[in-house]
């Protein structure tokens, strides 16, 4: 009882780090005036735990090939490296938040859908549109984006013994909460986005790595 509770915890710290973006992209929006429909926010957290719960079954299909003492060190590997990459990101985000001449934004298409890469200081920039309200098409690139750091961390988690269905429906759950709060939090403050609280992923990803290896 007490592993599954360990387990459950795990599930929990492992997607905060993950919705951390979310949280903060949403608190953009909502400082922006950027409504957020519920349906928008559903197909973000759909679309996030989609695409997690496909790198966690990599990662427990890989986990039948390979050593167990090796998995502890790929998983540990695969956690830390993502932790100090998402610290990185903070530092990123914050020279080009105070260097305006730096490009923001990279773009690129695909099945026409707008790609926006989160390495701009504003992420309000995803309504394309200009409505002041994110579409489901809108919300389904930003997801995507958002996404790209799942790919791995999923895979670093399942092949270090975890509680898939515990992540898959934490993931549902916490994802829609960070977009809501987020904007939430974004209509109070009405100003900057403050960029600086996301490196709490990172070091939240850092810290379950150093727990992977017990």
């Amino acid at each position: 009882m007490n592993h599954f509770i360990i387990q459950i915890l795990e599930s929990i710290l492992f997607v905060t780090a993950l919705s951390t973006d979310a949280l903060i992209a949403s608190i953009a929006y909502g400082s922006n005036k950027i409504k957020i429909p519920f349906l928008s926010v559903q197909v973000i957290a759909f679309i996030c735990t989609a695409i997690l719960s496909i790198s966690l079954l990599l990662g427990a299909v890989l986990k039948s090939f390979i050593p167990v003492d090796f998995l502890k060190f790929i998983s540990f590997t695969i956690l830390i490296l993502l932790g100090i990459t998402k610290l990185m990101d903070n530092i990123i985000k914050t020279i080009i938040d105070k260097h305006k001449t730096i490009s923001k934004e990279i773009k690129f298409s695909m099945f026409n859908l707008n790609f926006i890469l989160n390495i701009y200081a504003n992420p309000s920039d995803a309504d394309l549109d200009q409505s002041k309200t994110l579409s489901p098409r809108e919300a389904l690139s930003l997801a995507l984006a958002l996404s790209l750091d799942s790919l791995a961390a999923g895979v670093g988690v399942a092949i270090g013994n975890v509680n898939i269905m515990a992540v898959i429906l934490s993931s549902l759950l916490l994802s829609m909460i960070a977009v809501k709060t987020g904007e939430i939090i974004g209509k109070k403050i009405r100003e900057k986005v403050p960029f600086q609280i996301s490196w709490l992923g990172g070091v939240l990803l850092i810290i379950l790595a150093f727990i992977r290896l017990k």
